[in-house]
């Protein structure tokens, strides 16, 4: 019963809460795709997706040749993971993450294919799974997440409230810098 009220409780925080955060996003930045879209648009390649294909039932516009092409890669993929399985390779190819994949953007491709790298060097040294939701590593990954998100929220609303936060030069040697350090990290928490 008490699990059932907090349940409750979280369910109506959440409902007061996103609608002003996400006002805050379409304003400071706008989602790609959409007519709020700016510069700077939030990538939402889910929801995209969707659209797109809602649309072209609708409309009739449907490129089923690309419909058709992404089945048969899933099924090949489902063919060759089972083969392996069947051979107890350790080595699998599930259909689920190439087709996410194939529909994220480089920009979110990226990041994922890298802390999957991190992943596999952390299990190669301690010689196991690390897979469980405890795991110091995967406890590190997702206060990286969480904290992301809430920056992104911080500075929606110092660009709503028209402060622009600059570092006043170029970012990008910054960025792989702590891209490394943030690696180095994840790779030192993980191998605990």
């Amino acid at each position: 019963k008490r699990q059932q009220i907090f349940e409750i409780i979280g369910t109506f925080s959440a409902a007061l809460v996103m609608a002003p955060v996400l006002n805050l996003l379409i304003q400071a930045y706008g989602i790609a795709g959409t007519p709020t879209a700016k510069e700077n648009a939030l990538p939402a390649p889910q929801a995209f997706l969707m659209a797109k294909v809602t649309e072209g039932v609708f409309t009739g516009n449907l490129e089923w040749k690309m419909i058709y092409i992404g089945a048969g890669i899933a099924i090949a993929l489902i063919i060759l993971d089972e083969i392996l399985a069947m051979k107890g390779s350790k080595f699998r190819t599930p259909v689920m993450p190439v087709a996410v994949g194939i529909y994220l953007p480089l920009c979110l491709g990226v990041p994922i294919f890298i802390g999957g790298l991190i992943r596999y060097l952390v299990g190669k040294a301690r010689g196991d799974t690390g897979e469980g939701p405890t795991d110091p590593g995967v406890l590190g990954a997702a206060g990286l997440i969480a904290g992301e998100a809430l920056m992104g929220i911080i500075f929606a609303a110092l660009i709503v409230g028209g402060i622009a936060p600059s570092l006043g030069f170029s970012n990008n040697l910054l960025g792989v810098l702590l891209l490394a350090g943030i690696a180095a990290w994840l790779y030192m928490m993980g191998k605990k």
